[in-house]
């Protein structure tokens, strides 16, 4: 493994997660500073790890090589992540004008039933065409 790939790996499988940490945390912060009743603390932390989890397919995919860890976070965005989606909309469903917060993790929750499917289907039309 050359000097690049390990750059690239620790890119993807380090910085790009504390990024999304980070910003997770500053989230929070902003929440608590706005003393939003009932944060949706835990539902955003799904939100955060799902589509970060989408991120990181998506780099594997087009950076890395594919790994049994990769094929764990695919199944999971492909048969997990929709149930866990909707169980989180319909708990936020209710909550939605609590916040703006609130809002916007309903409306992430509903667009990853269009978002997921069609990422991972070009992830997989990708990794079978390289394949070749």
């Amino acid at each position: 493994m050359n000097l690049n790939e390990t750059a690239v790996g620790i890119i993807i499988h380090l910085i790009v997660p504390l990024i999304g940490l980070g910003l997770y945390i500053k989230l929070l912060h902003s929440m608590k500073e706005k003393e939003i009743e009932q944060p949706p603390s835990k539902e955003l932390f799904i939100l955060f790890a799902t589509y970060g989890g989408l991120l990181l397919i998506i780099l594997t995919t087009l950076f890395w090589a594919w790994s049994g860890m990769a094929s764990l976070g695919f199944f999971y965005l492909l048969l997990g992540a929709p149930i866990v989606m909707g169980i989180i909309a319909t708990s936020l469903h209710i909550k939605k004008e609590l916040s703006k917060y609130h809002y916007w993790a309903y409306k992430a929750t509903i667009w990853y039933f269009a978002i997921g499917p069609l990422t991972l289907i070009t992830i997989f039309l990708i990794a079978t065409y390289f394949e070749k």
